[in-house]
């Protein structure tokens, strides 16, 4: 697609990969493994197919017969959109739109090969899937988002190695111009796995760690002298790197409350070091008054743990709930418990060893400890995606709700009526999804590249992480140090694409909506 405009300017328009915008579909009608064998070396070694069809869901569910809208172009073969201006590259993302969304921009991390191995990719995106900022060193990362740190908005990630279905590495705290604030180590000689970074309030952050130990395991039927993988929820102090709280799960939940089998895990099955069986699988935590809220994925069950002195002061489902869940509200395997403002907690239900009629879901329970009852308040499903791994639901302040279907590579927006109004296909698997508010002013520049066919030069201009920019000034020339205004384009697209009359040289400068200058491209040979 095309616009002109004045100035001296012969074009503008989308790249070859660039997907068009958020198409407006109508309204969907009303419808009624283990991860450890999915994740390795850093990346995803395989997928089972799963099949998209109509079906009743419970609570809350939708059918939608309408597939996201692709982009314009045929894929590249590795599955990537690539930039003229930059090395960055990401999978493509199409998606469709039926009403208002809260807000912000969405925040996920997809499973790619790029930039030097297989990896989850941190990219931070508009609802047309168009990235505003990727990111540069091609870490791999999971739990990209916003948080807070010292009264300011901050950038947050896990980033390390990914070992069978947990990681070692670190949490970082990146400023609004993405500079780094803080690194985060777990501590007692533990690296932070890649399940959980969240700060709270107090300067602190919540970290996950895994150690192999060795352990008895009889009551599974197992060996005596066995080996499994040990979880630990840490509380760390960021500035000083103190370790102010440790729960040690192994010695407060026996292996016997596993519900993953010794020969489900293909590899581990506790013979020896290098076989550690996955009995728990910790993969949350969050912060309850002087509690801590944790979830074990492989156990079933979200628990509340005194911080005084790391006893179980109740747990939401699995063999010995506090609670009482009735059967169309029980969750398996789940992901990204939270305890929420009003005090019900949410989690995604992955919902996996269904079969094939399996659908994941996203649910908020209100817990009554007196009567000792959980409610299911809320159950979103959508098009029956079963996101056997990872995956994550984020209640936002309009009552919307936005949930990341894991190993589904999709993330859907619905609103405080359970209706479906965004969907996005992300083009392959996030650990989670998020939406927020982001303001970014990279100290970077931003970058140009251009070339000239016959009396046209097509000039890219990006700034990687840059939200402010409404438009691009293009200065032109016969040489680096003799250039004058010839375009301004509008900024519509990660990378824009302008044709100008043809010349030997040309830089552009990045402006906002009221024409200051932003940054400046350095100056290049057309």
């Amino acid at each position: 697609m095309s616009s002109y405009y004045s100035g001296g300017i012969m074009g503008t328009e989308q790249n070859d990969n660039t997907p068009s915008p958020v198409a407006q579909a109508p309204q969907p009608p009303r419808a009624g493994l283990t991860r450890r064998s999915l994740v390795i070396g850093g990346g995803l070694a395989g997928v089972v197919a799963l099949g998209v069809g109509a079906g009743i869901g419970v609570a809350v569910s939708r059918d939608d017969a309408k597939k996201p809208t692709p982009a314009p172009s045929a894929k590249p073969s590795d599955g990537l959109r690539h930039f003229h201006g930059t090395n960055l590259a990401m999978p493509a993302v199409a998606g469709w739109r039926v009403s208002d969304t809260q807000k912000g921009h969405l925040f996920v991390t997809q499973q790619t090969d790029t930039m030097g191995g297989k990896g989850f990719r941190g990219t931070i995106m508009d609802d047309r899937g168009e990235p505003v900022w990727i990111e540069p060193t091609g870490a791999n990362v999971t739990g990209l988002t916003v948080q807070t740190f010292e009264g300011k908005p901050v950038l947050t990630y896990w980033s390390g190695t990914s070992i069978g279905g947990h990681g070692e590495g670190v949490g970082r705290i990146l400023d609004t111009s993405y500079e780094p604030v803080a690194t985060v180590h777990a501590g007692d000689g533990l690296k932070a796995d890649l399940h959980e970074f969240h700060l709270t309030t107090s300067g602190t952050a919540l970290v996950t760690a895994y150690q192999t130990i060795p352990a008895d395991l009889t009551s599974i039927g197992g060996p005596k002298k066995g080996y499994i993988y040990n979880c630990h929820a840490q509380e760390v102090d960021i500035r000083s790197g103190k370790v102010l709280f440790d729960w040690n799960v192994n010695d407060h939940v026996p292996v016997s409350d596993t519900y993953l089998g010794l020969k489900q895990d293909k590899g581990h099955d506790g013979t020896s070091a290098s076989r550690a069986f996955d009995a728990y699988h910790i993969n949350a935590i969050d912060y309850w008054d002087d509690m801590l809220l944790v979830s074990l994925r492989h156990t079933h069950t979200v628990y509340a743990v005194s911080k005084a002195d790391g006893s179980i002061r109740w747990r939401l489902g699995g063999k010995h709930s506090y609670f009482t869940v009735q059967p169309d509200a029980a969750f398996a395997w789940q992901h990204d418990a939270r305890r929420q403002p009003d005090g019900t907690i949410t989690l995604f239900d992955n919902h996996l060893y269904s079969g094939t009629n399996g659908q994941s879901h996203g649910k908020r329970f209100r817990l009554d400890e007196t009567a000792r009852t959980a409610t299911l308040l809320t159950d979103l499903t959508f098009n029956r995606h079963l996101g056997t791994a990872m995956g994550s639901v984020q209640p936002m302040a309009d009552g919307h709700t936005l949930v990341g279907w894991g190993v589904a590579p999709f993330v859907t927006e619905f609103d405080a009526n359970g209706e479906v109004v965004y969907q996005a296909d992300l083009g392959a698997m996030s650990y989670r999804a998020f939406r927020h508010d982001w303001t970014g002013a990279p100290k970077t520049k931003p970058e140009i590249s251009a070339s000239t066919s016959a009396d046209t030069t097509a000039v890219h201009m990006s700034w990687n992480g840059a939200t402010e920019i409404a438009h691009w000034r293009i200065l032109a020339g016969e040489t680096g140090s003799s250039l004058h205004e010839v375009a301004t384009v509008p900024h519509s697209h990660f990378e824009t694409l302008a044709r100008i009359a043809a010349t030997k040289a040309v830089r552009a400068q990045a402006l906002d909506k009221s024409g200051a200058v932003l940054g400046t491209t350095r100056a290049i040979k057309a």
